[in-house]
């Protein structure tokens, strides 16, 4: 059963012109990966660090549970300028 704390070995194979790391099933099912999720890897000063990247859903998608938005539309407010910016990394 795959939880916090556990380990489990991989290998690095060659992929194309690259390489790469298949990761098991029971991985991705306890991650809530899917095939062809969008992931950031971050360089760590002992490894490397996997993260899904959040996905954002719009008004609309939010708004769906309740009814949707009506006549009312989204409003784009354009690129974050301050705090905001750091949400959008």
């Amino acid at each position: 059963m795959i939880e916090t704390g556990s380990t489990l070995k991989v290998s690095i194979r060659p992929w194309g012109n690259s390489q790469g790391i298949r990761l098991p099933k029971e991985i991705m099912q306890y991650m809530n990966y899917s095939v062809n999720d969008q992931l950031t890897l971050e360089i760590c000063s002992n490894g490397i660090l996997l993260k899904k990247n959040a996905v954002r859903k719009t008004l609309q998608e939010y708004s769906e549970p309740y009814g949707g938005l009506g006549k009312y539309k989204e409003f784009d407010w354009g690129e974050g300028i301050g705090f905001d910016r750091f949400l959008d990394e």
